[in-house]
């Protein structure tokens, strides 16, 4: 499915998969037994709820993340050049509170992990384009599995580039379904599972618009794929990491058999590193690659995905992207970030050497917002050619 598309739907799924309630809580944040009273066993004793922190007597969510439970209102801001600014809200629902969850992980020796989470909600922008969806995330056995399951309805607008390198407008409109599964191995910081994504769409090009260089554009399309994903994460937070790697690979396949209209294959491979290189500065490297094979959809090819470049600009059968951040611990609150990254889409016009460089540029700032869990929230703003975009971000723009 087309890239916006897909972020639409995976930010609700993220949301509940790897966003604040995922976050496993240190042991150190679950109260002793020495300390009185006694909770209830897997409860925590809740504290005053406060909005400062009495540490630095800073504004600070910790608190209020660590013992909500229930329905948990999330707005978010649009500010994706493909579609235009917009507003999105989602209703999260936890089956504990991060507090308690790791109390019981710590009674039972299980070790911390995750409440089940669910989460529903919609968004829409000004140029038309809307979502709405529902996830779920489950753990089970002190997080040693992990599944996640989401449906979505979506309907946008957007522009294809394609080989004329000019905008031509369509709409996509579809349902999409993604079940995963992943096991972690032993012990280890590896996870492996499969993953099934099914695409219901039709594509539709406005204003006689075509595109005669991806052939015959049938406008019902589905796309089956079933997949392996292997995970590996050392990071020390999930949300602002200051040093350790995470990387994802991912092989797709598209097929008759799994309800696909067309068969082809996906290879996506992503790691991110974050490195020390003095007490308040953290070097981060990113590397992303993505490979296409068969008759992909021309809405759905990999794509150069950096800050400031419009998602789906730059489109072709394969996609490289490198980028590079450094980012100043101003104080123990606030942080400023330079950034700087490179990519190239090409396979089908043309080659490596003749397909174009995509450069972009960019700066940010983050505050920590929740102390204890190491969220942060901050802007970046980004350059690229002929272009500028701002991002409203929580933690790291990799994910």
């Amino acid at each position: 499915m087309h890239p916006f598309a897909r972020a639409l739907i995976a930010g609700l799924s993220a949301a509940a998969a790897s966003g604040v309630l995922a976050q496993p809580v240190p042991d150190a944040l679950v109260p002793s037994q020495a300390q009185p009273p006694a909770a209830a066993p897997g409860k925590t004793e809740k504290p005053p709820l406060s909005f400062f922190d009495p540490e630095d007597g800073m504004l600070d969510m910790s608190d209020f993340l660590l013992h909500h439970k229930g329905a948990l209102p999330v707005p978010t801001i649009i500010t994706e050049p493909a579609v235009g600014y917009g507003l999105g809200l989602g209703l999260l629902f936890f089956s504990q509170s991060l507090a308690d969850r790791a109390a019981e992980a710590h009674a039972s020796g299980e070790g911390p992990a995750p409440p089940n989470i669910t989460g529903i909600g919609g968004a829409y922008t000004e140029n038309g384009t809307w979502a709405a969806g529902l996830a779920h995330f489950h753990t089970w056995q002190g997080d040693r599995i992990r599944y996640l399951g989401a449906i979505a309805k979506v309907s946008a607008n957007l522009e294809y580039f394609g080989l004329s390198n000019q905008p031509r407008h369509y709409s996509l409109d579809g349902v999409f379904l993604v079940q995963q599964v992943l096991f972690r191995v032993a012990d280890s910081r590896w996870y492996v599972g499969p993953r099934y994504t099914y695409f219901d769409s039709t594509a539709t090009f406005k204003f006689g618009g075509s595109a005669p260089e991806v052939g015959g554009v049938t406008s019902e399309q589905r796309i089956g794929k079933g997949a392996l994903v292997v995970d590996y994460d050392s990071r020390d937070n999930i949300f602002f990491p200051g040093r350790g790697i995470y990387a994802e690979f991912e092989a797709q396949f598209a097929r008759g058999a799994l309800g696909s209209s067309q068969d082809f294959n996906m290879y996506n491979a992503r790691g991110f590193t974050w490195l020390p290189i003095a007490r308040t500065l953290i070097l981060g490297l990113r590397a992303d690659t993505r490979f296409s094979t068969g008759d992909v959809p021309f809405y759905a090819q990999p794509y150069v995905d950096l800050r400031g470049v419009q998602v789906g600009r730059y489109q072709d059968r394969n996609a490289v992207v490198s980028e590079v951040e450094l980012r100043w611990d101003v104080t123990p609150r606030w942080s400023v970030l330079a950034f700087s990254g490179v990519g190239k889409a090409y396979g089908r016009w043309n080659d490596f050497a003749d397909a174009s460089t995509v450069v972009s540029v960019g700066t940010g700032f983050r505050y920590v917002i929740a102390r204890k869990l190491g969220i942060s929230m901050g802007i970046d703003i980004a350059h690229s050619r002929d272009q500028n975009a701002f991002y409203i971000q929580m933690g790291s723009a990799w994910r």
